[in-house]
Formats: structure tokens, sequence, C-alpha cells
């Protein structure tokens, strides 16, 4: 088999602004990449450090303590009632689920992959990886016969956009008629702005307001899902994957193979990490403090906030190509990443990330008026 060809990696074409922006006599504001920058919470941090002595392989199908955890956060925190143990599988963080996902599942050439129309690449890389065909639609009716699998994104990267419950089931329905797998990834979950999100998760692809009752409601439909965002465990590459058993033991028998498991300490942390919802809340709101100064000072500077309602992101526009708003933002020392990464050429958006400490948020606000 070939090497796929690859796009170039979007983010090294940022060198220019950063360049610009790093002039300000204030330094740089980076808010373009979303990862986190506060500490990861002592509870983790203290997991880790006790699980150290790991002199024995991991388990790929993580420890019995760590899919439990798992089981239990669905219930606790997505009103998800999983089968059990079998219904859940840790990974590696998300993005290497996301781009390898279409080679776990014999997804290959002829074959179809559907995902957003405004998108984080890897749903397009994980096709070039195995030779598929990407096809960027939101619409279920434009989702092609030979599709084999489906991404959704909610809340999503960039837009922080939300599908609700009614919108989840009719994309279920869409994909089971094609006889494709269809996944939710759903790392910004616990980051909901607008209500009736802004103290609850978002909607979960599992839940049963979504999936039905029946036994067979999680054929074919899986939710990913990342510690990344939620306790800043970025570094850890902490995630894992939840749905249809027959699909997460087909996931489980490649990654056997292929030993892609996640450090025996990782996933001591990840117990931790799932077991406590204090650190969450308190998270999220030093992301509120953030966001709702970035958001009254972009619409100061006349900006239109689109979408948003949740995610680590404002998905921002001038009304102008997203270069030229780039430009604009490096003037005054603000680095954030612009539409062409996920919605091509013609974009007029930037992506504005909530991921820089208080300090640096009030100066990108007083830089912005």
């Amino acid at each position: 088999m070939a090497v796929p060809a690859l796009p170039d990696f979007p983010w090294d074409s940022l060198a220019p602004f950063a360049a610009r922006a790093r002039e300000h006599g204030d330094g740089i504001v980076d808010l373009s990449v979303g990862s986190p920058v506060d500490p990861t919470p002592p509870v983790v941090r203290d997991a880790l450090v006790a699980a150290t002595d790991a002199h024995a392989y991991p388990q790929t199908m993580g420890t019995p303590a760590l899919r439990e955890a798992i089981v239990r956060w669905y219930a606790r925190r997505r009103d998800v009632t999983l089968p059990g143990v079998d219904a859940v599988l840790p990974t590696i963080g998300s993005k290497e689920l996301v781009a390898l996902l279409p080679l776990l599942l014999d997804v290959g050439p002829g074959d179809t992959i559907v995902h957003p129309e405004t998108a984080y690449p890897t749903y397009a890389v994980g096709a070039a990886i195995v030779g598929a065909t990407a096809v960027a639609a939101d619409d279920p009716d434009d989702w092609p016969e030979g599709t084999t699998l489906v991404w959704l994104n909610s809340p999503g990267n960039p837009t922080g956009s939300v599908l609700d419950a009614a919108a989840l089931r009719t994309r279920i329905d869409r994909a089971r008629e094609l006889g494709a797998v269809i996944v939710n990834d759903e790392c910004y979950a616990e980051l909901g702005w607008e209500a009736p999100f802004d103290d609850r998760p978002v909607t979960s692809i599992l839940e049963s307001a979504v999936v039905g009752e029946a036994a067979s409601a999680l054929a074919g439909v899986l939710s990913v899902y990342s510690l990344s965002k939620q306790s800043n465990l970025a570094g850890y590459r902490a995630a894992f994957v939840a749905g249809d058993p027959a699909l997460i033991g087909r996931i489980l028998a490649v990654r056997k193979h292929a030993g892609l498991i996640p450090p025996a300490p990782v996933q001591a942390a990840m117990v931790a990490a799932l077991d406590d919802d204090a650190h969450v809340a308190g998270q999220k709101t030093r992301y509120a403090q953030r966001r709702g100064m970035l958001v009254a000072a972009l619409t100061d500077a006349d900006f239109t906030i689109d979408h948003s309602e949740a995610g680590l992101y404002l998905w921002v526009t001038r009304g102008e190509p997203a270069l030229d708003t780039m430009a604009w933002l490096a003037e005054r020392g603000i680095l954030a990443a612009p539409g062409i990464f996920y919605e091509g050429e013609g974009s007029q958006h930037v992506r504005v990330a909530l991921t820089a400490s208080d300090e640096r948020v009030a100066a990108a606000a007083a830089r912005l008026r």
C-alpha cells in the first residue's frame, strides 16, 4: 500500500502572522490553538504519581477501574446508560482515533466518509490515510450512497454549533439507511455557554432520547470524548470511545495487534479525572470569564460572532477574507486561527481560542478596543 498523500500541516502557515504579533511591545497573545494553559488538577496529578511503578504492560482495553469509571461518567454526566464495560475503550487522545478510525473499521478505497462542512481537518485526513473519499455535507439528504462512516462534531470545532436530540436522531436514521457507522466527536460537551446547555453537558449521541430504548439502540453508533479540554490533560493524551459493543470489539482487536495503548499511569489519572466533577466546574468558570471578556471586546471592535454556543472557541468575522483579519489581529499582537483551515480558501472567519491566561485575555481585550 502506497504512503497516502496528505495535505501540508496547516498550522505551519501561521508563522508570518505569529512573527508580526510577537513584535507587539507587550508581546503576543496567542489565541490560535486550543491548548490548555491552566494547571492539571492536583487530584489527577496525584493519581498519576501514585501509578508510576508501571512495570507491567498496560491493558489495551483499559483497566477494570478505568472502564468502570467511563461507564459511571456517561451515566452521571451524559445521561447515558451503557450496557457494560465492553461498550467503552480508552484511546491515546482523541485525535489519533479520529485519524485512524477508518483504518480500524476497514474503510478503504471505494468507500465514502462524510464529515461536517466546516470541520476539524483530521476527519478528511483519516479518509486520506485509507484512500477513501471525503465528502463535506451537513444535510443528511446530501450524504451519498456508498457512505460507510459519518463524522459528526457537536459541539463543533471551530464553530461551537450544537446539534440537539432531534437533529442527532435524523442523522442516525440516515446513517442506518446507508448502512454507515455514525460517530459524534463530543470532546467539548462540558463547555456549553447558552441555554439549555449552560449548566449541563451538551446532548450525547448515545442518550436514550436520541438512540431510543431498544436493545439494539447503540448499533452502529459511537461517541468520542477527550479529557484534554475539561481537565487540562492535553499532555496526557487521555480520551475514550464508547457505544456499540460490537464496534468497540472490532476496534479493540486491531488496537491490540498495533499496541495502541494508553500508558498505565495515564489510565490511573483518567479514573481520578472522571470521578471528580469539581475541577471540571472550576475550569468551566475560568473559561466563562475569559469568554465574556473576549465576546465584549470583539463585539466592540465590530466583529460578528457566529454560532459559538459551546466549546473553547469564538467563530468570528469582520466580513472580509480571513487572512486580512489575521493580519489586522497580528498588527495588534493577537494570533488566531484562520477559517481557511476549516472551510476553505473563501472563508471570512477566524477562530479565537479561550485558552490563554486571564492576563493575556485581558491584554487581547484591551488591544481589540
